[in-house]
C-alpha cells in the first residue's frame, strides 16, 4: 500500500486501487453475512449500479481514449510489435469491457427495481 502523502502515481491510478479497495472491502463484509434484507441490498446495488455499472462504462471508454490519444502525445515504443495496432486492439478490448459494465449497470438496476417495494417486519413488529 502507499502512503498518501508520498504516493506519486497518477491520480487515476490511486483512484483506480481506492476502487479496488472498496469491491474487496464489500467482499469481506458479505462473506459470512447471514442474510441481507432488501432494503440493503436496494442500496447496495444503487451504489454499485453506478459504480460497477454507469460508471464504469464511462471510466472505460474514457481510459481507451486516453489510450488512444497517448499515441500522439508521447513516443511510444513497443516490444511486442505496433504500438499503434497494440493500442488500439487494447482500446477494443476496453471498449467492448465498458459495453458489458453498461450491461452490467442495467440489469443491477432492473434487479433494484423488483426488490423497491420489500421490506420486513422487524421482531417486535410481528
Amino acid at each position: 500500500m502507499y502512503d498518501n502523502d508520498t504516493d506519486d502515481r497518477p491520480l487515476v491510478v490511486r483512484e483506480a486501487d481506492t476502487a479496488y479497495e472498496a469491491v474487496r472491502a464489500i467482499n469481506h463484509a458479505t462473506i459470512n453475512v447471514a442474510s441481507l434484507s432488501a432494503p440493503v441490498v436496494y442500496d447496495v446495488l444503487g451504489n454499485l449500479k453506478t459504480a460497477a455499472g454507469y460508471g464504469m462504462h464511462q471510466a472505460l471508454n474514457q481510459v481507451a481514449g486516453g489510450l488512444m490519444r497517448s499515441l500522439e502525445t508521447h513516443d511510444v515504443y513497443d516490444h511486442n510489435g505496433s504500438p499503434t495496432e497494440n493500442a488500439a486492439a487494447a482500446a477494443a478490448l476496453i471498449r467492448e469491457a465498458a459495453r458489458h459494465a453498461a450491461k452490467i449497470g442495467a440489469l443491477l438496476e432492473e434487479a433494484q427495481s423488483r426488490i423497491s417495494s420489500q421490506g420486513y417486519n422487524s421482531p417486535e413488529e410481528s
